[in-house]
């Protein structure tokens, strides 16, 4: 059974203007979300900048999550991590806090080869027993799992499940589908390809759009589940422009500034990650206008 189905927010983490982790302001986003019919919660991944939090960072932000969501959907912690020990060292710690599964981002910098890939995953996974999905996101990683190497795991090892894929290689996605012989649960990494990617079998999207929009992310994938696909369809292209926006810098940039301007209070970024330039806060402040959020 999927962990989740529909739209996950890749939820970002608040912070305060000396850096620290805004806990009030996160509640009130993950109320949010909640209440606007999110399906899933994925804490401390890329939107999170788990990357520049400290391990007892992390843990904290997790525990928090898990503490306010209590049970009312599921939450997905993000713990992968370039170094094997790491990834499963954050897995353990998150398990115990009662997440419902895990996102396993690919090592990043060092990369590895498909073997490589297969026994880091395997390592991890094995060190615990809730569900576990991939994430291929080699724009980030400079590391792209394979379709071969996706269907390997999950049939493989019980408890990795599925991938979210943010190749944005529709090509590769369509392949891996073909090939994954009803053994992976794919989600789309890209708000742009939420319809594409379910129309090949996906079961959702684990979005950056559902911080600003929840409702509209979850509309787009409860209708093409419910078999309203011009709807979907039509809900997806809608939001172009403002998902275009959303990554007209880097990931969280653009959504932590959205936030702000719809008085969100998500706070600063850290660095290296720096404030937008006035020319594409500009773009993001019209489409957001233009959607209807602002």
């Amino acid at each position: 059974m999927a962990i989740f189905k529909g739209a996950g927010v890749a939820i970002v983490t608040p912070m305060h203007e000396d850096g620290t982790v805004n806990y009030e302001q996160f509640e009130k986003l993950l109320e949010f979300q909640i209440a606007n019919g999110t399906d899933a919660i994925i804490v401390c991944g890329t939107t999170g900048e788990s990357s520049t939090l400290s391990h007892e960072e992390h843990l904290d932000v997790i525990r928090y999550c898990t503490k306010v969501v209590a049970g009312r959907i599921p939450v997905i912690a993000g713990t992968g991590s370039n170094c094997t020990e790491t990834a499963i060292y954050l897995s353990t710690e998150a398990e115990k806090m009662g997440v419902d599964g895990l996102l396993l981002v690919s090592p990043y910098y060092n990369k590895a080869t498909q073997n490589g890939l297969y026994a880091h995953f395997k390592a991890v996974a094995d060190s615990v027993k809730i569900p576990c999905l991939l994430y291929n996101v080699p724009s980030r990683t400079g590391c792209n799992i394979l379709p071969e190497t996706v269907v390997r795991l999950c049939r493989d090892v019980e408890n990795i499940v599925g991938v979210k894929e943010a190749s944005g290689n529709i090509s590769q996605i369509a392949h891996l589908a073909a090939i994954a012989d009803g053994k992976v649960d794919i989600y789309s990494g890209n708000d742009d390809q939420i319809v594409p990617i379910m129309s090949l079998g996906g079961l959702g999207v684990i979005s950056v759009l559902s911080n600003v929009a929840p409702a509209q992310t979850h509309a787009i994938c409860q209708n093409y589940l419910d078999g309203n696909v011009k709807e979907s369809c039509r809900l997806q292209l809608k939001a172009l422009d403002l998902c275009n926006a959303l990554f007209c810098e880097v990931n969280p940039i653009p959504v932590k500034k959205a936030l702000n301007l719809m008085g969100m209070n998500a706070g600063a970024l850290r660095m290296p990650l720096t404030e937008m330039e006035p020319a594409n806060a500009e773009r993001l402040e019209k489409a957001m206008k233009v959607y209807g959020i602002l």
